[in-house]
C-alpha cells in the first residue's frame, strides 16, 4: 500500500445506539448516531482514513456486516457496542 493510499476502517454500532440523542437526552446527551459517524468520518479524513458505518440491534446482521467488510478489504473494525436497554 503506498503512502496516499486511503485505508477504509468499519464502525460497528451496536443495540439501541440508534436512539442516541432522542432517548433521555439527560443521561446518554443529545448527541445523535449522525454526530457520532459525522465526528468519526471528519477525524479520520485528516489521517487519509475512510470511516464505514453501521448500526444493527441484531447481532446476526452485525456478524453479516463483519463478513462483508472482509470482502470489502476493510484494514479494522471499531466496535461501539452500545447500551443495555433500560
Amino acid at each position: 500500500m503506498s503512502a496516499n493510499q486511503q485505508v477504509s476502517l468499519l464502525l460497528i454500532n451496536g443495540p439501541n445506539l440508534n436512539l442516541l440523542g432522542t432517548r433521555e437526552p439527560s443521561v446518554y446527551g443529545s448527541q445523535t448516531l449522525d454526530d457520532v459517524h459525522s465526528l468519526a468520518k471528519q477525524t479520520a479524513s485528516k489521517h487519509n482514513v475512510e470511516v464505514l458505518t453501521f448500526q444493527s440491534n441484531h447481532e446476526g446482521a452485525i456478524i453479516d456486516r463483519i463478513h462483508q467488510a472482509r470482502e470489502e478489504g476493510v484494514k479494522g473494525i471499531l466496535i461501539n457496542p452500545g447500551v443495555p436497554s433500560v
